[in-house]
């Protein structure tokens, strides 16, 4: 979604083994350049096999767009180099970049780190269209989709002059909200789209700068001086696992328990038995209990805990894939969510990991 003034067009000639395309490295190589405000009117496929191709294929880039990429293995970058060098009448630099009259090429590996990277691609073209970029981040967990338009759509209502655009990800109900805006993009305006946004996705944010969740946990952990432990199910270790890939977090993370039986559950946890077969492993009691033990030990100030069905197939309660509970304790206080995660095993779980870190950070904020 943006609004933008006229530059360019763009058109990404992507060289592969049609049949054993790696669409994932076009894509990557289209959101680079959106990173940076620039954006591929056209993306094409070309088998390298086929010379027909290849030579229609730079031909049309060349006479019908000011600017072309060409995504190709390292190995063919000097035999298209030599084709478009001539068929322009330019030549490359050791880059990787040809630059001749108003057309401006650009050859990047597809199966390597090669010299030229999509920083030098954006350098040349904020130079050529007299633009600078920059870009603001906003973190949040769990916003519906319709929201996130809604709020995007009433931002990008305010721009009349200048560029801006909001480029969106979402990993697991993690999503990343990058404004791209550019040296004309008024201040005041900006700012006002920013208010906006937050304003419209306050309950969802954590963070407004471009941080993990679990860093943006353990900075709020350290602040308040609390110490956190976490038993998990259904998230295999996972909540545990993003804690300690932060630097440092061993000022604030106690311990991490796979409780994955009801056993363990049980044992080490205190999960009363009386629960486990009333209401199953999988239930709000099991979770609260659960947060309750790891509180219970003195331990720690925070706890959390996750139980649920991951799939693909039901327990033998025929509870639903995707049923989870997640239980926050903090003090004496143990709360618990239910979610009903959508997609396969591995969405379920990471959806549950990024849920139980969000619900953590957002009762101790």
């Amino acid at each position: 979604m943006s609004t933008t003034e006229r530059r360019g067009a763009i058109v990404l000639l992507a060289f592969e083994n049609k049949r054993q395309t790696d669409f994932a490295k076009i894509e990557n190589a289209a959101a680079s350049l959106a990173t940076y405000g620039y954006y591929c009117d056209k993306i094409s496929r070309i088998a390298y096999d086929s010379r027909t191709e290849i030579i229609d294929a730079i031909k049309d880039g060349v006479e019908n767009f000011d600017n072309v990429l060409l995504l190709c293995p390292e190995k063919m970058s000097k035999m298209l180099g030599e084709f478009t060098a001539q068929l322009t009448g330019g030549q490359f630099d050791g880059l990787g970049i040809l630059n001749s009259g108003d057309k401006s090429v650009f050859i990047i590996a597809s199966d390597c780190d090669g010299r030229l990277r999509f920083e030098d691609i954006k350098r040349v073209l904020d130079e050529k269209y007299g633009l600078k970029y920059d870009s603001a981040v906003i973190r949040a967990v769990g916003a519906p989709q319709k929201l996130i338009n809604e709020a995007l759509s009433q931002a990008a209502g305010l721009f009349k002059d200048g560029v801006i655009t909001f480029n969106v990800k979402n990993s697991f109900d993690d999503i990343r909200i990058e404004i791209v805006y550019s040296s004309k993009t008024p201040k005041m305006q900006l700012d006002e789209a920013q208010r906006i946004i937050i304003k419209k996705l306050n309950d969802y944010i954590y963070a407004l700068e471009d941080i993990s969740l679990a860093e943006q946990l353990y900075r709020l952990l350290k602040l308040r001086r609390m110490k956190i432990a976490v038993a998990e199910s259904f998230t295999g270790g996972g909540v545990g696992k993003r804690l300690v890939e932060v630097s440092g977090v061993s000022e604030v993370y106690f311990e991490g328990l796979n409780t994955y039986s009801n056993e363990a559950k049980a044992g080490r946890l205190g999960v009363s038995e009386l629960t486990l077969s009333q209401y199953g492993a999988v239930s709000a009691e099991t979770a609260y209990q659960m947060a309750d033990g790891l509180l219970n030990t003195g331990n720690c100030e925070v706890a959390v805990s996750t139980t649920g069905i991951a799939g693909p197939k039901s327990d033998n309660t025929l509870k639903p894939v995707g049923l989870a509970y997640i239980g926050v304790g903090i003090g004496e206080d143990v709360a618990v969510y239910k979610f009903n995660f959508a997609g396969d095993r591995q969405a379920i779980t990471e959806k549950g990991i990024n849920h139980a870190l969000f619900l953590a950070y957002k009762r101790l904020k």
